[in-house]
C-alpha cells in the first residue's frame, strides 16, 4: 500500500514537472503565434453609411458568390431571350400554292381562248370577254382564293401580256417564299403584308400586273408562324444555366479610397461582413485550431526529447527563443510584402532549422521547419482572411530542409556557409519553379530580382546562424557540435595542461576518445560529445599527475611508500578534482559530466586488497568512488573504455581473444557491479559496444612484420 502510493506521489510529481517544463513554455509559444497571425485571418470592420464617402479603399477579406446579383443577372438574361415559334411550313405552301393556282388558272385560260377551233359552220369561236373570262376563273379557282380576291385583281392579271404575268409571278411568289420563311406572326402580318407590296410597288413589272399584285398580297400573307411553349423554355432554362455566378473574390477591391458609397456598394460590404461584427468570430477560432495543432504538435516532440532524458532548461529555451525569431522576422518582412513585390523570398526563415539542428536534434529541426512553412503562408496572405500564401509555404519548407540536409559533417563554423550555399542553390531553384509554373511572361531581370532575393535569403540565414550559436551556446549552455569540435582542439589550455603536465594521461585519453567515439557510432550515441568527453575525463590526475602509473616514466612509484588508504584517496580524488577544474574554466554541463560519472562507484581493487592484508574489518566503500554512476549512454560508454584501455595495455602480448576476454570480463564486471543501471544502455547496445570496442582495438594491436635483423660481421 506504502509502495502504490509512493508511486502516486511521484507520477504527480512528474506530472507537475512536465505542466512546468513543457505545457507552459508550449501554451505562451502558442499565444505569441496567435497575437502574431491574428490581423492576417481578422476582418477588420467598418462604420459605413450609405451615400456616403469612402475614406480609404476595402478589399474584400474573402471570397463569396454575390446571390441577389447573381439572380439578378439571371433574371435579365432570361428576360432577353426571345420567345420561340414554329414556322408552319404547311401554311406556308399552302399560301404559295394558292398565289401559283392563280397565275396557273389566268395562263390556262387565256391558252384555251387564243386556240378557239371554228364550230360547226365553219366559222370561228367569239372570244370571251374580260368579264366572262372572269367569272370562269370565279368559277374554277378555289372557294378559299374566290372568297377573298375581288374580280379587279383578276381583271388587271388578264389584261396584263403573258410575259408580264409570268414575271410577276416569280417576283411575287419569290418574295413571298421569303416573307413567310421568316415567319409571319400575328402581331406582324400587316408589317409583313406591307413588306411584300413594297417589294412589288418598286418592282420592274408591268403596271397591270403591279396593280395586282398589291392587293393580292394582303390575300397571300397569313399568320404561319405560332408561339412554342416548350423550345421558349428550353432557350430560357439554356440560357439561365449560362450564366456565370457573380463572384466577390478575395482581395477584390469593392470600393476605392473617395468613391461614393452606393447602396449596391453598401450591400456588397455587407455580404462580405465588412459591417457584421460578429462575422469575425469564425476566422478566429480557425486560427486557434490552427495553433492548437502546432502547440500539439510541439508539445509531442518535447516529450519525446524528455523522454529521452535530453530536455533540459536550455533545449525548452532554445526551441521558444528561435522560434520567436523566425516568426517574428516573416511578420516584420510581411508588413512590407505587397502583392507586386514577393519579398517573402528573402526571409531567412532557415536560420531556425540550422540553429536547431545544430543545438537539438535534426528531427525537431524537420517538425519545426514544416510548422514555420505552415505559419508562414498564412503570415503572407496579404491579410486576406481565409487564404493561405501556397508559394511562400512551399519556398520556406524547401529553404528550411536544404539547409538540414547540406548541413553535414560539421567540423567548424564553416560547415554553415557552405550550407547557405547548398540552400541557396534550393531557394534560386524554388524561385525558378513558381516563376516557370506561372502562366505570366517574365523577363530576364525579374528572373535576376527575384533569385537574387533567394540567395540573398540563403546568405542571410547562415550569417546569423553564425552570429547566434555563441549566444545559445554560452547564454543557455547547449553544447552544439561546433562548440564541441573547438574544445577538442589541442590548443585548449587544459587539453595543453595534460599533454605538458601528464603526457601519459593525454595519450590514454586520446586512445579513450578513439574507442568510445566509435563505441557510440555503433548504437547512435553522440560519438562527438564522448570524444571530447573523453579528452577531459582524467583532467584531474594533472593534480597529482606521478600518482597515476601512466606518468610514472623512470620515476619510483609514490605508493610504494604511502598507505593503501592514502593512495586510494588520492586516486579516488581525481574525477572530482577535474570536475572542480572543468567548471572553473567553464565547461559545457556534458564534458563534467563525464568526467565526474567515468569511475561511478566502482572499487579500486588494488587498493582495498592491500590494504584487507593488514585489516581484516576494512570497509569495502572507503576504498569506492562516490559516484554518481553514468547517466548517459556517452558518459557510460567512455566508463568502460576508459578501464578497457588501461587493461589492453597492461598486456605484453595483446592477441584478439585476449583482447575479447579483456573486454568482456570488464563489460560484465559494470553490469554485475550495477555501475551501468543508471544509464539508458540496454543489452542489445551492450553487445555492439562490446563488438566496436574489440574491432578498434583489433586494428590498434594488429600484428606487424617481424623484419630480419642485419647480422654483425
Amino acid at each position: 500500500m506504502k509502495k502504490k502510493f509512493s508511486d502516486f506521489i511521484d507520477l504527480l510529481l512528474n506530472m507537475k514537472s512536465m505542466w512546468v517544463t513543457i505545457f507552459i513554455p508550449v501554451v505562451a509559444l502558442g499565444v505569441f503565434f496567435f497575437m502574431l497571425t491574428l490581423n492576417n485571418v481578422s476582418t477588420e470592420t467598418y462604420d459605413i453609411e450609405r451615400f456616403n464617402y469612402a475614406k480609404e479603399t476595402i478589399r474584400s477579406p474573402i471570397t463569396i458568390e454575390n446571390e441577389q446579383e447573381t439572380k439578378r443577372k439571371t433574371r435579365e438574361t432570361v428576360q432577353s431571350i426571345e420567345d420561340r415559334y414554329d414556322i408552319s411550313q404547311e401554311i406556308t405552301d399552302e399560301q404559295i400554292g394558292y398565289t401559283s393556282e392563280i397565275f396557273d388558272a389566268i395562263g390556262k385560260l387565256e391558252e384555251s381562248d387564243g386556240n378557239s377551233e371554228q364550230d360547226s359552220e365553219g366559222k370561228e369561236a367569239v372570244l370571251l370577254t374580260t368579264q366572262e373570262k372572269v367569272q370562269r376563273l370565279q368559277n374554277i379557282l378555289s372557294p378559299e382564293i374566290t372568297e377573298k380576291i375581288n374580280d379587279s385583281l383578276l381583271i388587271n392579271l388578264l389584261e396584263a401580256t403573258p410575259k408580264e404575268r409570268q414575271e410577276g409571278k416569280e417576283l411575287f411568289i419569290t418574295s413571298l417564299s421569303e416573307v413567310l420563311n421568316n415567319g409571319v406572326r400575328t402581331e406582324n402580318v400587316q408589317s409583313a403584308t406591307a413588306e411584300l407590296k413594297q417589294k412589288v410597288k418598286y418592282s420592274n413589272v408591268g403596271n397591270d400586273v403591279r396593280q395586282a399584285l398589291i392587293p393580292l398580297s394582303e390575300f397571300a400573307v397569313v399568320e404561319n408562324s405560332f408561339f412554342d411553349v416548350e423550345k421558349t423554355m428550353d432557350a430560357r432554362k439554356e440560357a439561365a444555366s449560362s450564366v456565370e455566378p457573380v463572384i466577390i473574390r478575395a482581395g477584390e477591391i469593392i470600393v476605392r479610397e473617395g468613391q461614393t458609397i452606393t447602396n449596391e456598394i453598401y450591400e456588397e460590404l455587407k455580404l462580405v461582413g465588412l459591417l457584421n461584427k460578429e462575422r469575425n468570430v469564425y476566422p478566429l477560432i480557425g486560427l486557434a485550431l490552427l495553433i492548437v495543432l502546432v502547440m500539439g504538435v510541439i508539445f509531442y516532440e518535447m516529450y519525446a526529447i524528455d523522454k529521452r532524458k535530453q530536455l533540459d532548461k536550455g533545449t525548452v529555451a532554445s526551441i521558444l527563443l528561435i522560434s520567436f525569431i523566425v516568426i517574428t522576422l516573416m511578420k516584420v518582412v510581411s508588413l512590407f510584402t505587397t502583392q507586386i513585390n514577393q519579398l517573402f523570398f528573402i526571409v531567412p526563415a532557415a536560420t531556425g532549422a540550422l540553429l536547431l539542428k545544430q543545438l537539438i536534434n535534426e528531427r525537431i529541426a524537420i517538425v519545426l521547419a514544416i510548422l514555420y512553412a505552415i505559419l508562414g503562408s498564412i503570415i503572407f496572405n496579404g491579410e486576406i482572411p481565409g487564404s493561405l500564401n501556397i508559394e511562400a509555404g512551399i519556398y520556406f519548407f524547401f529553404s528550411q530542409i536544404g539547409g538540414i540536409i547540406f548541413l553535414m559533417n560539421v567540423k567548424d563554423r564553416l560547415a554553415i556557409v557552405k550550407a547557405g550555399l547548398g540552400m541557396a542553390a534550393v531557394n534560386i531553384i524554388t524561385v525558378f519553379l513558381f516563376l516557370f509554373l506561372s502562366f505570366e511572361k517574365y523577363s530576364l531581370s525579374d528572373l535576376i530580382y527575384q533569385s537574387g532575393f533567394g540567395f540573398a535569403s540563403a546568405i542571410l540565414s547562415a550569417v546569423l546562424t553564425i552570429g547566434l550559436l555563441p549566444f545559445f551556446e554560452t547564454g543557455l549552455g547547449i553544447l552544439s557540435d561546433i562548440k564541441l569540435l573547438s574544445l577538442s582542439s589541442a590548443n585548449q589550455p587544459l587539453l595543453r595542461k595534460i599533454l605538458t603536465e601528464a603526457p601519459g594521461t593525454y595519450h590514454h585519453s586520446i586512445m579513450v576518445a578513439n574507442l568510445s567515439e566509435t563505441a557510440c557510432e555503433a548504437i547512435g550515441a553522440n560519438g562527438l560529445l564522448a570524444r571530447v568527453g573523453a579528452y577531459y575525463h582524467d583532467i584531474g590526475k594533472t593534480v597529482r599527475p606521478h600518482y597515476f602509473i601512466e606518468n610514472q616514466l623512470s620515476i619510483k612509484n609514490p605508493h610504494d611508500v604511502i598507505e593503501p588508504r592514502q593512495s586510494a584517496e588520492i586516486i579516488i580524488n581525481h574525477p572530482y578534482d577535474g570536475a572542480n577544474m572543468l567548471k572553473k574554466h567553464r565547461l559545457p554541463k556534458e564534458i563534467i559530466d563525464i568526467a565526474l560519472q567515468h569511475h561511478g562507484t566502482t572499487l579500486l581493487k588494488f587498493f582495498y586488497y592491500k590494504e584487507k592484508e593488514t585489516n581484516k574489518h576494512v570497509k569495502e566503500s572507503d576504498f569506492r568512488y562516490p559516484g554518481p554512476k553514468p547517466q548517459t549512454k556517452e558518459a557510460a560508454i567512455v566508463c568502460i573504455c576508459d578501464s578497457v584501455e588501461a587493461a589492453v595495455r597492461s598486456l605484453k602480448e595483446p592477441t584478439e581473444q585476449k583482447i575479447e576476454e579483456i573486454v568482456s570480463s570488464i563489460i560484465n564486471d559494470r553490469l554485475m557491479d550495477g555501475q551501468l543501471n543508471e544509464s539508458p544502455l540496454t543489452m542489445k547496445e551492450l553487445h555492439k559496444i562490446h563488438k566496436s570496442i574489440c574491432e578498434t582495438l583489433k586494428g590498434i594491436f594488429h600484428s606487424r612484420i617481424q623484419y630480419p635483423m642485419k647480422e654483425a660481421k
